[in-house]
């Protein structure tokens, strides 16, 4: 029955080091708490230097940082029969205080800053602590580890079962970063001429959408007109032929915008004035940015 019993306790010691294994990886400063259970009297809760390291009472340092407890209980096991002292040891490892249990939130949110979390947290719990992401938004995140200083792609989806996905969770200490979406913008004799956010599901906008998010061409507009102002590889601005009426009437094929674009839809003739392109990207520059 003491064989039976010691077994069980050591299984149960063993799950303790492993019982932190989805949580949170070990960062420097973090203090941690490591046992043997042969050896009781090296029982010691030590902080990981800002090398990553721990020193042991024997079997001196080990690196531990970007480990899990369960992955550092191994490397401190390996350790103590590397240098000699056991033939077998049973390590477990919890992390007693985390260094920092902030997390910080930048960019397009509505409230940035530094938030408290004791445990990993889904991306869009952490996203609705800093007031949710704003009109203007990118929806592809980027999560910066703590611990590796790994850079994790995030993609907020605008739909919600997707949106949900636990797949990513956020660390005590990690940098979420929220980037400005691009945008387009469309001039002219439209309903509401101003910028627009690429903010759609997958980041683009085609010209009959940009068109349609500015309240369509006015009664006095010239679509067939329409010129499209887009910045080349080079940095220059060239003036491309956009053939917006054949577009409305489906007798030309919809294409995707890029991050910047000009659409200047012209006016009647009899109210058209000249525009060149300095003028157009002076316009852009000073227009209204609208939400979707």
């Amino acid at each position: 029955m003491r064989i039976v019993s010691l077994w069980l306790v050591m299984l149960l010691c063993v799950a303790c080091g492993y019982a932190q294994d989805e949580s949170i990886k070990i960062g420097p400063a973090d203090l941690i708490h490591i046992k043997v259970l042969e050896a009781p009297e090296l029982e010691q809760s030590v902080r990981v230097t800002d090398s990553g390291n721990v020193s042991l009472m024997v079997g001196g340092e080990v690196k531990v940082a970007g480990l899990t407890p369960a992955e550092a209980a191994l490397a401190i096991r390996d350790q103590l029969i590397k240098k000699g002292y056991f033939l077998n040891p049973h390590v477990t490892v919890l992390i007693d205080q985390p260094a920092t249990q902030n997390v910080t939130i930048m960019g397009q949110v509505h409230s940035p800053g530094s938030y408290p979390i004791g445990t990993p947290r889904s991306v869009v719990e952490v996203l609705a602590m800093a007031g949710g992401i704003t009109d203007l938004a990118d929806r592809n995140i980027t999560i910066e580890r703590r611990s590796t200083k790994e850079k994790i792609k995030y993609f907020y989806s605008n739909q919600s079962s997707k949106a949900l996905d636990t797949s990513v969770y956020v660390y005590p200490g990690d940098i979420v970063n929220v980037p400005k979406a691009e945008i387009v913008y469309v001039l002219g004799d439209v309903g509401r001429p101003g910028g627009f956010p690429m903010t759609t599901n997958d980041s683009k906008l085609s010209v009959l959408q940009a068109v349609s998010l500015a309240g369509g061409t006015q009664p006095s507009a010239v679509p067939s007109s329409t010129k499209l102002i887009r910045k080349g590889p080079n940095g220059e601005y060239v003036v491309i032929k956009l053939p917006l009426s054949a577009m409305q009437k489906g007798r030309h094929s919809d294409f995707q915008l890029q991050a910047d674009d000009i659409i200047y839809v012209p006016f009647s003739y009899t109210r058209n004035i000249a525009v060149n392109i300095n003028s157009l990207l002076a316009a852009a520059a000073s227009a209204s940015v609208y939400r979707f």
